[in-house]
């Protein structure tokens, strides 16, 4: 194999190759990417066994071939040759070699064979369908923060993407949560989506997906099956397998009786909370607000470093409440807001808090208080 292709476009590909490889690795072979060069295209694909990321870039393709090499290596090198330069990769499989050559420079990687390399099998997949990068951008951001860290509840280790009925009928949902606090988001219901089976999206594939969603004028293909999930666009495809569990009934944890209504400006609020829980011990991170007629008290006591308040203006006209957070979570919630407003509905002290954005119906957030 021997092909010459653009620096950029060789670290666009390589760079999204090594980020799917794990960095300790039992198996060699899953630590390379294979490179496989065929017509006027070079392909890189990258395999943790979960999930495969290849992707394509032209090139000019002297001889037709195939090669893997160490993912991180040839993504270190490339990172540091300088812009605009023209790469030569060139693989010698009786020597069991790659050279690398840009202008002067000159590396000689060690290789494996391509059969050794797991291709993942591909799926009969139950539903296709396509969305514009934008609309899936917001449900997987939006949700992606409540996703659970906790591997023993493993099943909420990712994002729950399924078709549910929202009040103008069907949508396309995307739910997180880890028990604290959880994320509904919905989007239009893409054509052909209606029968997709729901699934669990695997945290580390969230991440890897927010790659292909840059470009908003792009058009993502998603194919979803019981047990895998792809996302492609036309350089790009990444296909992860989905978490093997029941996600739980959400629905019972979205308060529907919460009436005490505050409105308050989201920035501002997501400021004065950072702002008074400077003070606090990492470990509890309380944050009481104290509710009277328009206007919110912030507060954090610290008993080992000091105390702080804010006092803002908001939009409340109920009972006095004293409700404590844990600012993290507030913060998290707060920052999601995309509108000037942000919209609370309380119960009790005890009972969890509903989060809205302005009037908008389609992202919801339920966070638990905490003792103060």
């Amino acid at each position: 194999m021997k092909i010459s292709i653009e620096r950029a476009a060789l670290l666009k590909a390589v760079s999204q190759a090594q980020s799917v490889v794990e960095r300790r690795n039992t198996i060699p072979i899953l630590a390379n990417v294979l490179i496989e060069a065929e017509g006027s295209d070079v392909s890189f694909r990258a395999t943790d066994l979960d999930i495969e990321v290849v992707d394509k870039a032209p090139a000019m393709v002297e001889r037709a071939g195939a090669t893997t090499v160490s993912a991180t290596l040839l993504h270190e090198i490339v990172r540091k040759l300088p812009d605009g330069a023209q790469v030569v990769l060139n693989a010698d499989t009786a020597a069991g070699r790659l050279t690398v050559e840009a202008g002067r420079s000159n590396f000689s990687l060690a290789t494996l064979p391509r059969e050794d390399f797991p291709v993942m099998a591909s799926s009969e997949y139950a539903s296709n369908f396509s969305a514009p990068a934008p609309v899936l951008r917001r449900l997987f951001d939006k949700s992606k923060f409540a996703i659970s860290t906790e591997e023993t509840r493993y099943y909420l280790n990712g994002v729950y993407m399924h078709v549910s009925e929202a009040e103008g009928g069907k949508v396309l949902r995307c739910v997180a949560t880890d028990g604290h606090r959880l994320a509904r988001i919905d989007a239009d219901l893409p054509e052909g989506a209606a029968d997709m089976p729901g699934v669990i999206v695997p945290r580390k594939t969230v991440g890897e997906l927010r790659k292909l969603l840059e470009d908003d004028e792009m058009k993502i293909a998603v194919s979803v099956s019981e047990t895998k999930v792809r996302f492609a666009t036309p350089d790009i495809t990444l296909t992860s397998k989905v978490i093997d569990g029941t996600f739980p009934d959400y629905t019972r944890v979205i308060p529907q009786g919460n009436t005490r209504k505050m409105e308050v400006d989201a920035a501002d609020f997501a400021k004065a909370v950072d702002r008074v829980a400077t003070v606090s011990s990492e470990r509890s991170r309380a944050v009481k607000l104290q509710l009277d007629e328009d206007r919110l008290i912030l507060s954090v006591n610290a008993p080992d470093s000091g105390a702080a308040e804010e006092e803002l203006a908001v939009a409340y006209g109920d009972d006095k409440l004293e409700i404590g957070f844990n600012a993290k979570y507030l913060l998290e919630i707060a920052s999601q807001v995309d509108r000037e407003n942000a919209v609370f509905l309380f119960n009790s002290s005890g009972d969890p808090t509903l989060m809205r954005e302005g009037n908008d119906q389609s992202a919801v957030y339920v966070v638990m208080p905490m003792r103060v």
